[in-house]
């Protein structure tokens, strides 16, 4: 490395480092008011949980969900819809009054805690709680698993979720008082949510829908936890916010591009919509995302073994930090160890495929992006095995 290069690369650290330490130096007062104080109260019912203070203040009176329901003059197998409010800290349950009737809100429950803060998850691992509308179904609330048997999936990534590139899995509504990308309301509550929706599902409600926003939706809430990185993403959410709080009926949602689209229920739709639907084109977008991160993989932060044909995987193995560029399955050891290399910037494929992952969760330029990088292939041995043979035989 050249003396210039090295001064520069010196140089770039310290910038790093410096703008690092700026970052971990903010004090947690300069946070928002609003988010510090949820926080906190947050952190506060997490010790009374564990000091077994509960219910938590606000929990309704659980239990005896027959009688709940004749005081109200609601159907056993009434359908239901869930909304949950990150900024409240609360979870909503309304239930329909008969088919093509409005919903009217039966309880309001306190989350117990969620992780993160304000905003959508983007990634496997963030530990951040989503925000969107996503739909459950019988085997969502039947998961099962050692630590939350009764629980629900709420089915995050959905399709907007995913042609914004988010990943994750096993988002609940659970349980206890302690999450890491989950909502957990206390065993108590969680168990009387949870029987509310198969309580519903049993009775042939399809899809019961969850609405998951960050805030309530008005204009002053907007104006008070306005963030850019999520301005254009939360006036999204806002619009099917409005559908039902104008309706009290869900909004027929679908993904369209990189957006979510809602409709107003018609009366064929009783009361429920259904399923989130996609149209073709962000069918497409997908499948090109899916196809472009099965050849993009995240490499080892270690400097990897010597690669062999018994250490070779079908599939690619994911890790961190740096990426790596995938292997032709077939051909001799040496060509397909020389085919794999750990992605630098200064190879144009990896500017490339970094640039890609960026611009995953952009909503403009989306399919532009994809575009422009889908003809870029790892080395294809056959092919060039067949050019060998053909200039030998010539």
């Amino acid at each position: 490395m050249t003396s210039i290069a090295l001064r520069n690369l010196r140089g770039v650290s310290a910038v790093l480092l410096a703008s690092a330490m700026l970052v971990w130096s903010v004090p947690a007062s300069s946070l928002p008011l609003e988010v510090k104080e949820l926080t906190e109260e947050l952190a506060a019912r997490k010790k009374a949980a564990r000091a077994g203070k509960l219910p938590l203040p606000g929990t309704p009176q659980l239990g005896n969900i027959e009688e709940r329901f004749a005081k109200r003059g609601l159907s056993k197998d009434a359908a239901v819809l869930i909304r949950i409010f990150k900024a409240e800290a609360e979870l909503e349950v309304w239930v329909s009054r008969g088919p093509g009737s409005n919903y009217t809100r039966f309880a309001t429950y306190p989350i117990c805690y969620f992780s993160g803060t304000l905003g959508p998850k983007l990634k496997e691992g963030d530990r951040q709680s989503p925000e969107g509308f996503y739909t459950v179904t019988v085997p969502q609330a039947h998961p099962g698993g050692p630590r939350w048997p009764k629980s629900i999936n709420i089915g995050y990534p959905n399709p907007f979720d995913q042609v914004h590139d988010r990943t994750g899995s096993d988002i609940l509504i659970h349980g206890g008082c302690a999450s890491i990308g989950c909502f957990a309301m206390t065993n108590a509550v969680a168990n009387e949510v949870r029987d509310l929706a198969v309580r519903a599902l049993e009775a042939g409600q399809s899809y019961v829908h969850i609405h998951v926003f960050p805030f309530r939706m008005t204009k002053a809430n907007l104006t008070r936890y306005d963030n850019p990185k999520w301005h254009d993403f939360w006036r999204n959410l806002k619009e099917g916010y409005d559908i039902f709080e104008r309706s009290h009926q869900p909004p027929r949602v679908s993904v369209c591009g990189t957006s979510y689209h809602f409709e107003e229920a018609g009366s064929l739709d009783g009361a429920n919509p259904g399923p989130i639907t996609v149209c073709p084109e962000t069918v497409a977008q997908v499948r090109d995302i899916e196809d472009i991160n099965s050849r993009v993989v995240e490499a080892p932060t270690k400097t990897p073994e010597p690669l062999t044909t018994a250490s070779l995987p079908e599939q690619t193995i994911k890790a961190k930090h740096s990426l790596l560029q995938v292997a032709p399955t077939a051909g001799p050891v040496s060509s397909r160890t020389a085919s794999i290399v750990t992605c630098s910037l200064p190879l144009p494929s990896c500017r490339k495929f970094t640039a890609l992952r960026e611009k995953l969760a952009e909503a403009k330029g989306l399919a532009t992006s994809i575009g422009a990088l889908r003809g870029y292939r790892a080395p294809d041995e056959s092919k060039k095995q067949r050019r060998r043979q053909a200039s030998l035989s010539n």
